[in-house]
């Protein structure tokens, strides 16, 4: 496969971007690769600056559920341009989508517009600890809720690619309340909770593990923690900017029964565009500025653009039958490269919760962010190469999961098995 002008584009961007890109994982350097540059991409495919065109299961790293240029999405954002791009007002747009998340999202009677994941994850942080008065935040090992200062401990994704234990630049003050605690071990947060509950402002987890592969809660995992922390009067959030509208219509907490008092947003919601959001009860959300005292702003929230093709995007998850037949295609390949493995005589085990997938080199079930790292990196890299090579593209990093949109069709899908045959087949 030729590379030509991705690799000159590569060459290129080092001299103006810290490794070539802005956002570590896009480098490929865990896989030891170098990245391939896209020039357009359309329903389940990409297509790079040299032409070669690859099955995406990356999806911009989740938002791409309906496939890339959507009609509907494509036509949105062309309609609001001609109303402008940004105005650092209100519009009509925000409060149209925030009634189509409230309605959707079982534990949202209010919700606050900002512009990424991890804008969203920071201030649900902080209302938590103004709403609470209380200091103490637990999050999970392996689970990445976007760079704030107070969230980078033990932080699953690209941090774990890199090899890097937290980050460089965070004080120890700032992170002294932060406590990161094993994923899926009901019993090491009933024994904090002993010991720790009345001083804990809220436990933020993502109730799908997906930034250390995908990863399924235990049953009565979600469950202990909603129950701790109501008996302690400590807020739960549920860090959705990966799960929210893609596991399910209302998220994880729609499928597994489970209601938090806040939860996270972004991804999806925005149809591609940058965005993300938080929500929660009435009474907690009223305590952000300017109703209440606990500030957060920023001068892009809510843009029309975003919101435009977050409503388009929505609107088409709601038509019937829509998860049904992406949950069917997920399965398909969850099973099939899970079988594809099993026959080279290669360790490895695959699932999937909705369109979201995991697939890891190891034999070991992974429930937790120590068991995904007695995954096997080095075949990993090679899995990721010589799939690039035949024209599949998958995240570079044995710590992220899979996305399967709507654009994906059964070929697509069994393209896909029948590469990931040939490939391991010639690894093993």
């Amino acid at each position: 496969m030729n590379n030509d002008r991705s690799r000159n584009f590569f060459k290129e961007s080092i001299q103006v971007i810290p490794g070539g890109v802005n956002s570590p994982v896009r480098a490929c350097k865990s896989v030891g690769a170098e990245p391939v540059f896209i020039d357009r991409a359309e329903g389940a495919r990409i297509i790079d600056a040299d032409g070669n065109e690859y099955i995406d299961y990356v999806g911009s790293w989740g938002p791409m559920i309906l496939g890339h240029r959507h009609p509907a999405v494509i036509e949105a954002v062309r309609s609001v341009l001609s109303r402008g791009t940004s105005f650092g007002a209100p519009t009509d747009l925000e409060t149209k989508l925030g009634n189509i998340i409230v309605n959707a999202v079982p534990s949202i009677e209010m919700v606050r517009m900002v512009n990424s994941g991890t804008e969203a994850t920071m201030s649900a942080v902080r209302l938590a600890r103004g709403y609470t008065k209380r200091d103490t935040i637990i999050k999970f090992d392996g689970c990445y809720h976007g760079h704030a200062d107070t969230l980078l401990v033990e932080a699953g994704s690209g941090v774990a690619t890199l090899g890097i234990p937290g980050s460089p630049g965070i004080p120890d003050s700032v992170i002294q309340h932060t406590l990161s605690l094993p994923f899926n071990d009901s019993e090491c947060i009933k024994k904090i909770f002993d010991e720790k509950g009345d001083k804990t402002a809220c436990v933020i987890v993502e109730p799908v593990g997906g930034n250390m592969g995908m990863v399924k809660p235990v049953k009565g995992f979600l469950e202990t923690l909603r129950d701790l922390t109501e008996k302690a009067g400590s807020l739960l959030i549920f860090d959705e900017v990966m799960t929210g509208f893609r596991v399910a219509y209302g998220g994880a907490q729609s499928l597994y029964g489970i209601t938090p008092d806040l939860t996270c947003l972004g991804k999806i919601i925005g149809g591609g565009l940058p965005v993300g959001a938080y929500g929660g009860k009435k009474k907690i959300m009223e305590h952000i500025a300017p109703q209440g005292p606990v500030y957060q702003a920023g001068t892009l929230s809510g843009n029309p653009v975003a919101m435009a093709a977050g409503i388009a995007t929505l609107e088409e998850l709601q038509k019937p039958g829509f998860y049904d037949s992406l949950e069917k295609m997920s399965a398909r390949l969850a099973t099939g490269l899970e079988h594809a493995a099993k026959n080279a005589g290669i360790k490895a085990s695959a699932a999937n919760v909705g369109s979201m997938l995991g697939f890891f080199f190891t034999d070991k079930k992974v429930n937790n962010f120590e068991d995904a790292k007695t995954s096997d990196t080095q075949m990993f890299s090679a899995y990721y190469k010589k799939m690039r090579d035949k024209g599949i593209y998958l995240a570079p990093s044995q710590f992220e999961a899979l996305f399967v949109s709507a654009a994906h069709n059964k070929q697509d899908i069994d393209t896909t098995i029948i590469a990931a045959e040939e490939v391991l087949s010639d690894m093993a």
